[in-house]
């Protein structure tokens, strides 16, 4: 199990989100186009209601910083969404990269895309001695204790999920794959759809009702809805 047992170094010598890098143009896995079409779904799905937009947070390969005795360490999850804190960083800037020791508020939920290169790494098959840098599997269940943790392979459509129990990540079975998130008042799940033009399985949010739509398609519903109502009046007046 990792450790953060060692005494933290005094608030105001840590750095802070202008202070540690966003970006490694030099780091390898660069996002695919598959891979920024999934991300941009998910934020434009991500709607839990009883969150204004403004203490929603989503990001996608942004670095997190997630250990105040080692700054510099980070992961950069395909996509991760945090309630309950601003939109903004200090509710003013856009940000750089996410730092837990500013934020105080950890993600909610974590997304990875499963990869040939990752695969171990990602389903928590993969640990290391606590003084070494520890595993994404490690640092979302053990260090930043993330409620929910989904892994999604495109090559397979398979979808896996955990759920953070009595400190541990549990299996969660999954019907018709879909992921049910009780206090969001929303679930994850795979949608078979068109989107960006693509006919494939999608991880998309869906709510008690339906799945729910991205702008584009709240707007093209909505000019439906208008039109029907604009001709059930006409024919109305003209009895």
């Amino acid at each position: 199990m990792y450790q953060t047992d060692p005494p933290r170094p005094a608030k105001e010598f840590l750095p802070t989100m202008y202070d540690l890098p966003g970006e490694d143009h030099e780091e390898p896995g660069l996002p695919d186009e598959f891979h920024t079409f999934q991300a941009q779904l998910l934020q434009e799905t991500f709607a839990p209601p009883h969150y204004p937009v403004d203490e929603v947070f989503v990001a996608s390969d942004l670095n997190l910083y997630y250990d105040v005795r080692h700054p510099p360490w980070y992961k950069r999850p395909d996509w991760f969404a945090v309630v309950r804190t601003s939109r903004l960083y200090e509710e003013r800037d856009l940000r750089l990269s996410y730092v837990i020791w500013q934020e105080g508020v950890t993600p909610f939920v974590v997304v990875e895309r499963l990869s040939p290169g990752s695969e171990k790494e990602d389903l928590g098959q993969t640990l290391r001695p606590f003084e070494q840098l520890p595993t994404k599997w490690q640092v979302y269940e053990q260090i930043l204790r993330v409620p929910y943790y989904v892994v999604f392979d495109r090559y397979t459509d398979t979808l896996q999920a955990f759920v953070l129990q009595a400190d541990r990540y549990s299996t969660v079975t999954l019907e018709q794959n879909k992921l049910w998130m009780p206090s969001l008042a929303i679930g994850l799940g795979l949608w078979q759809g068109t989107y960006q033009g693509i006919d494939r399985l999608w991880l998309c949010w869906y709510d008690t009702n339906d799945w729910l739509l991205t702008p584009t398609e709240r707007e093209y519903t909505e000019r439906q809805q208008e039109r029907q109502r604009t001709e059930q009046e006409r024919q109305r007046q003209n009895g």
